[in-house]
């Protein structure tokens, strides 16, 4: 296998990277899961069911990166760890929430913790992206393929869970919010996307 140029530490990085990506999307999935229990709107438990089932095949996806790049899926860098803490901790939270007999909470909470496990997500698939540049040959490829595959889907899924957690936490103390969010109604799937669908916002409340 051809990987990091200067090998040794790097391909260790490497390794902790793409273990702590296949942890979250493992705790991503758990968390959909959890979160399906707490929505109140049809179309956010949709949208949800659809963001599991992609968050799993991502799972699958890099299960694939590893074995490609001769890596261990079961090895258990230390940051993979903290990962794995922080999805059981997200699916807890929640749990708690539900408990509380408040339908309005317990879907705020969901939301909440949705964002959190979708923004590091996203923070690895960039990190991936970014660290494909830095590599040759077959992990360079492997990896290039994996980002191709996974990125809209991503970037759909950390923007539209902020829009949703955003209107949601507006509409909490009964201010005027947008629900579902303009990051869903404009298929938002990037930044830049994001920025604007917010802007729009203003003229829809």
């Amino acid at each position: 296998m051809t990987t990091a140029r200067g090998g040794g530490a790097k391909d260790k990085q490497l390794h902790e990277l793409v273990s702590q990506a296949l942890e979250s999307e493992l705790g991503g999935a758990e968390v959909y899961e959890t979160a399906q229990r707490c929505v109140r709107h049809d179309e956010l438990a949709s949208e949800f069911e659809e963001h599991h089932q992609q968050t799993k095949r991502h799972a699958e996806i890099v299960r694939e990166l590893l074995a490609s790049l001769g890596l261990d899926e079961a090895a258990e860098p230390p940051g993979r760890k903290v990962v794995h803490h922080l999805g059981k901790s997200s699916a807890k939270a929640m749990e708690m929430a539900l408990a509380v007999d408040s339908p309005e909470t317990a879907e705020l909470v969901a939301a909440e913790c949705v964002v959190l496990a979708q923004t590091k997500d996203h923070l690895n698939w960039e990190l991936l992206a970014d660290a494909a540049g830095h590599l040759q040959g077959a992990a360079h490829r492997a990896l290039e393929e994996a980002v191709r595959e996974v990125e809209s889907e991503e970037g759909e899924h950390l923007y539209h869970s902020t829009g949703r957690c955003r209107e949601l936490g507006m509409a909490s103390p009964g201010l005027p919010a947008v629900l579902p969010p303009p990051e869903e109604q404009k298929h938002v799937k990037t930044a830049i996307g994001a920025a604007r669908a917010k802007k729009a916002r203003e003229s829809m409340a």
